[in-house]
């Protein structure tokens, strides 16, 4: 530089890293960011991704998104084809992240559809569509993620907490709770009787009842009382 002489020339250049979590480079996902700001520029931010891929009408910041959402739209913590999965402000991620969901696996993984989220190419702002999350939560909750990152090619090692997903249709959260489990698998529901109201139908009931047949053996009571009955009526 003109005189400054010795100077090495070491220029300094402020990228804003927005709602990815990773520095250019970086061999794991356990990254410095910022997060995403929705008006960031110039890379294309996981914002108006998300919302243009689910059609979810929400403006703003990432994590501005979750809270935005109460009363506008439904909230839960099962994912769902074209729901958005709301990232947490995490460590260096302040700003949050949402990503589209664009098919459930199973239980414990999705396919995301989002952006600026892994540099691809040396460069941010990347598109990236049907690469996996996994649920790492310990009560399968969808609580903690970790997503696939390009740069090695395989899931990143980091836990990222989720506020949980948005749907788009209207309504009310929909928070799941764990189903009642009986305490007894042998419990069944009564079984019907098959004897039907008018089993008595046609029997003739009499209406002065009969003398007693004298006991053979006076003044000792019967071992069989049943037998008595029967022989009263016979």
């Amino acid at each position: 530089m003109p005189g400054m002489r010795g100077w090495t020339g070491i220029a300094v250049v402020t990228l804003a890293l927005t709602c990815a979590p990773a520095a250019l480079g970086a061999a794991s996902d356990d990254f410095s960011v910022e997060g995403d700001r929705a008006d960031d520029l110039p890379y294309l931010q996981c914002v108006p991704y998300a919302r243009q891929v689910s059609g979810i009408r929400i403006f703003g910041d990432a994590h501005t998104w979750w809270d935005q959402a109460a009363g506008k739209y439904a909230r839960g913590n099962r994912p769902k084809a074209g729901a958005v999965m709301s990232f947490r402000p995490s460590g260096n991620m302040r700003l949050g992240h949402v990503a589209a969901v664009s098919r459930v696996l199973d239980s414990r993984t999705v396919l995301l559809r989002h952006s600026n989220w892994s540099p691809i190419g040396g460069r941010r702002g990347q598109i990236e569509d049907d690469v996996r999350a996994i649920d790492v939560s310990e009560a399968n909750d969808w609580s903690e993620v970790r997503v696939w990152f390009a740069p090695i090619q395989s899931l990143g090692t980091t836990h990222w907490p989720l506020n949980g997903f948005i749907y788009p249709e209207k309504g009310s959260d929909r928070l799941e709770t764990p189903r009642m489990v009986l305490a007894s698998a042998n419990i069944r529901p009564a079984s019907k009787s098959r004897i039907g109201s008018d089993f008595l139908k046609g029997i003739a009931v009499e209406d002065k009842p009969r003398k007693a047949v004298a006991s053979s053996r006076p003044g000792k009571r019967s071992n069989d009382p049943i037998g008595e009955i029967i022989a009263r009526v016979s």
